[in-house]
C-alpha cells in the first residue's frame, strides 16, 4: 500500500481545470481592480506597502503585492504572474494559495529587514520571483519519480523562459527596483516546495 507524497493533498483529481486555474486569475484581476481605483481616487494605495525598519509598515506585506507604482509597474508583472501562477496551480487551489502565502511572507520580511530603512516597496514581483522559485524547487522535494521528471521539464522550461530575467531582477538591477522581494520570495517559494510533503514509502 502506498502512502501520499504530501501530508495534505495539494488539489482533488476532481478539481476542474476552472477551479484549479481562477485562484491566480482572480488574484491578478483584484490587482487591476486596485490599480484602477487607486487611478481614480484622489488618494494613493502605495504608501500601504513594505516600509522597511517601520513597525507600521509590518501590514503592508500582505496587501503590497497587490499595490502597484503605475500602470507600466502591473503590465509587467502580469503576464509572468499569470504563467508561472497557473503552473503552481496546476496543482491544485490550495497548493497555490500556499506557495503565494510563503511568497509573500519571507518576501515581505525579508523585504521589511534587509531594505534600508523607510524604504517602500510594493507590487507582485515577488510572488512572481516565488512562483518561479516554488516550479524550479519542485523538482527535489519528495514525491513520484514520474511527477518529478515531469516537472524537471516544466522547470526547464521555465528557467529557459524566465531565468535571464529572474537572474537580472537580483543581479545588478537599476535604482528603485527591489531586488530583496524579488530574491526573498524566491526563497519563499522555494521553500514552499517542500512544505507539508514526506516521501512515498510502501507500509
Amino acid at each position: 500500500m502506498t502512502r501520499p507524497d504530501m501530508i495534505s493533498p495539494a488539489g482533488s483529481p476532481r478539481e476542474s481545470a476552472l477551479g484549479r486555474f481562477a485562484s491566480p486569475v482572480l488574484l491578478l484581476a483584484a490587482m487591476w481592480v486596485v490599480q484602477l481605483v487607486d487611478a481614480i481616487l484622489p488618494l494613493s494605495f502605495t504608501g500601504f506597502g513594505i516600509r522597511s525598519w517601520d513597525l507600521s509598515g509590518l501590514p503592508g506585506i500582505v496587501v503590497s503585492p497587490l499595490l502597484h507604482a503605475s500602470w507600466a509597474h502591473l503590465i509587467a508583472n502580469s503576464v509572468p504572474f499569470l504563467v508561472l501562477g497557473c503552473l503552481v496551480a496546476v496543482e491544485g487551489a490550495r497548493r497555490f494559495w500556499a506557495v503565494t502565502a510563503f511568497s509573500a511572507v519571507i518576501g515581505g520580511l525579508g523585504t521589511w529587514i534587509v531594505n534600508a530603512p523607510g524604504a517602500l516597496t510594493v507590487g507582485a514581483s515577488g510572488l512572481v520571483f516565488g512562483y518561479f522559485g516554488y516550479t524550479v524547487m519542485r523538482v527535489f522535494a519528495p514525491g513520484r519519480v514520474s511527477h518529478r521528471i515531469l516537472y524537471a521539464v516544466i522547470a526547464l522550461i521555465v528557467i529557459g523562459l524566465y531565468g535571464g530575467s529572474m537572474l537580472a531582477g537580483v543581479v545588478g538591477v537599476r535604482e528603485g527596483i527591489s531586488w530583496q522581494a524579488h530574491l526573498f520570495g524566491a526563497i519563499g517559494g522555494g521553500l514552499a516546495a517542500f512544505a507539508g510533503r514526506t516521501s512515498a514509502r510502501r507500509a
